[in-house]
């Protein structure tokens, strides 16, 4: 999906004098000289040509001034030569390029210009002027003497004077003019290929010099030893710790655009203690499509270490499943709901509902769906999931043809010490919006879940479990196709560690974390949000649908790629102190896409799970009874566990788990 608020392309890299991202300096405002650049230009052309004929005749004199041809020959052939030479360099656009920033495609132009109007000039002079009498006896006296020598030295100076022109006003802007912006920062570049040149060039093109470029690096064994403009390849990735501290480094940019993220990890953590910034290049394919320049480096953010590929959807059957329809969002303030809503808009629903408990939060995402996306009919609602006479109301006055529920408790230690409330939410909120769906003839239900309610050990994962089995049980019997989407954690969700751990470190640390080996699967909200909308396409009722959320990652290790991409030093700068599990809590959560309960889907990155439902009247029972049991003030934590338990089997309470209500 395309960023939102993406830079405007560089449409013609020599129209104009582009922003210097880098320096964050925007150059000058040309004011009169863009009036009279073009005539300037065309005169520095006339310049050049006529010394390069002068060049010419002293080739062809042995380098002897005579007043045969300086007198007699050269004003004729100048003459020529600018008739034939001025229009066909216009021709070929040599009056545009800012001579600034010229480069070898500018260079070309003026070769092949030059290689076009010498061809002319010959073909004039030798089979029209010299072949016709009537032409060759106006010529002046002792024109049609001229040494055919003049004409191949004239070539090379057509060729070698503009372009020198061209590179002296580079020279003079990137070595002569540049000033130095403070305190430079010292600065390695990762990558000695076409990007890091790229950036390296655009340094040292800056109007205010404010990085010292140190070195490369690069893995390539060819690449080392030699230099890039003068800069060189100081050594390999696996060096770059030495590197960095015998050269004082004190930020790396990596100029690998088509990096793998695990090649990204392995730069961060290889200079885990340098205390260096990092920073990154912009994408292969946003450089090739001229959305970004090399140019615009950005900080190394914790997406790119864990992120994966981009998601591959079948974007058809998303927008049919989306296009010209009611669609209601719960939860729609949180994190996961907002983007749901987010990539929604984009396929063009006739009208969005936003269903949220929490008025701050709706009131954010109401107001950034509006500013993005104008033409969808937006309706905000606040309403409590559980509240039934609401839930009805809502759905009676908009008639949604599909529901997306997101809304949950999902905080687990939280939970812990309110079971009732993660009953009464996540297990009785659910009945109510998935009965108002069977009832008023929504097309699709989905509901979000997680990798918490495989084998629970929390209350948590045990009312979403509950939550799924109540959503697969009335699929059986309702013209609601209802399908369960389940997954791990996403990363920059509200209430997950990435963003505590952010602010512990701006507060100096130290950092948390409840176990060594504690390890959680990671997506980013937008890749979690592409692929339940893909498997909601897929739903023909009844499936619990579970994502691939590749390798699972160390908490301990994530807090470490924080830390370092802070510009700290983990253990020392900022510390990491482990603080036990939590209640609830596992050391792995359980979350397979193989095996023989698991079928595949078209989508590669989608299976389903295939379980045995439970008996309907049994399975209600249980719930009217934990329901019950959650809204008694006086009921005790342990009754509630108890009834959890009879439902779920494989929930494995926690030892020592002590509850508040």
């Amino acid at each position: 999906m395309q960023p939102e608020h993406m830079p405007e392309p560089w449409k013609d890299t020599h129209a104009e004098a582009p922003e210097d991202t880098l320096s964050g300096s925007t150059a000058p405002s040309p004011g009169l000289f863009l009036a009279i650049r073009k005539p300037l230009i065309i005169l520095a052309h006339i310049g050049a040509f006529a010394m390069s004929l002068i060049f010419a005749f002293l080739v062809a004199s042995n380098m002897q001034f005579s007043r045969h041809w300086l007198v007699e020959q050269y004003p004729f052939f100048l003459l020529f030569s600018l008739m034939v030479k001025l229009p066909v360099f216009g021709l070929f656009k040599q009056y545009r390029p800012w001579w600034r920033y010229v480069s070898i495609s500018d260079l070309l132009g003026i070769l092949r210009a030059a290689l076009v109007s010498t061809l002319i000039i010959v073909t004039i002079w030798f089979a029209v002027m010299l072949q016709i009498p009537a032409v060759r006896k106006a010529l002046p006296p002792g024109i049609a003497a001229v040494s055919q020598g003049v004409f191949m030295a004239d070539l090379f100076g057509t060729i070698l004077l503009p372009a020198g022109l061209r590179m002296l006003i580079r020279l003079y802007h990137e070595e002569f003019r540049t000033t130095e912006g403070g305190l430079l920062k010292r600065f390695l570049i990762v990558g000695a290929g076409n990007a890091g040149e790229g950036l390296l060039r655009e340094i040292l093109r800056m109007r205010i010099v404010r990085y010292d470029v140190i070195g490369f690096i690069d893995d390539d064994p060819a690449k080392q030893g030699t230099s890039i403009h003068g800069i060189a390849v100081l050594g390999t990735v696996d060096q770059l710790p030495r590197i960095c501290r015998e050269r004082n480094i004190e930020e790396i940019a990596i100029a690998m655009p088509s990096a793998t993220h695990q090649q990204l990890r392995r730069v961060i953590q290889l200079c885990e203690g340098a205390k260096v910034r990092f920073r990154t290049v912009p994408s292969i394919t946003d450089i090739a499509s001229g959305k970004l320049r090399v140019s615009q480096i950005r900080d190394v953010d914790i997406n790119d270490l864990l992120g994966r590929r981009a998601v591959q959807l079948d974007l058809d059957s998303i927008e049919a499943f989306a296009r010209d329809k009611t669609i209601l969002v719960t939860g729609a303030g949180g994190s996961i709901g907002s983007e749901m809503c987010r990539q929604i808009c984009q396929f063009g629903p006739e009208r969005l509902l936003l269903v949220e408990q929490a008025e701050n939060a709706l009131f954010y995402v109401e107001r950034d769906l509006r500013k993005r996306f104008a033409a969808v009919t937006i309706e905000p609602i606040v309403c409590n999931i559980t509240d039934r006479s609401r839930v009805e109301d809502i759905f009676d006055r908009y008639r949604p043809a599909v529901v997306i529920h997101a809304a949950a408790h999902k905080h687990v230690p939280l939970m812990e010490l309110n079971a009732g409330e993660a009953v009464k939410n996540n297990i009785a909120g659910t009945q109510v919006v998935a009965d108002a769906s069977d009832r008023h003839g929504v097309a699709r239900f989905v509901m979000i879940s997680t990798d918490k309610a495989v084998n629970p050990t929390s209350i948590m994962g045990s009312s979403k479990r509950i939550a799924e089995m109540y959503v697969q049980d009335l699929s059986r019997t309702s013209e609601t196709h209802f399908v369960t989407v389940r997954f791990g954690n996403v990363l920059a969700s509200e209430g997950s560690v990435v963003p505590i751990f952010r602010k512990q470190i701006a507060e100096g640390g130290p950092v948390t974390v409840t176990h060594p080996e504690m390890k959680r699967y990671f997506m980013t909200i937008p890749e979690a949000s592409q692929l339940v909308l893909q498997a909601a396409t897929m739903g023909k009722g009844g499936e619990i649908f579970v994502l691939d959320m590749g390798e699972p990652v160390k908490i301990v290790d994530l807090a470490k790629e924080l830390i370092t991409l802070s510009g700290f030093r983990p253990g020392q700068d900022i510390e990491i102190v482990f603080t036990g599990l939590r209640p609830g809590e596992k050391l792995f959560e359980e979350l397979r896409i193989e095996g023989e309960d698991m079928q595949r889907t078209r989508h590669p990155k989608i299976r389903i799970w295939r379980n045995k439902p439970m008996d309907r009247d049994r399975l209600r029972a249980g719930i009217d009874h934990l329901v019950e049991l959650a809204r008694r003030p006086d009921a005790e934590p342990q009754a509630i566990v108890a009834a959890v338990k009879d439902l779920v089997p494989e929930y494995a309470i926690p030892a020592g788990a002590g509850w508040i209500g």
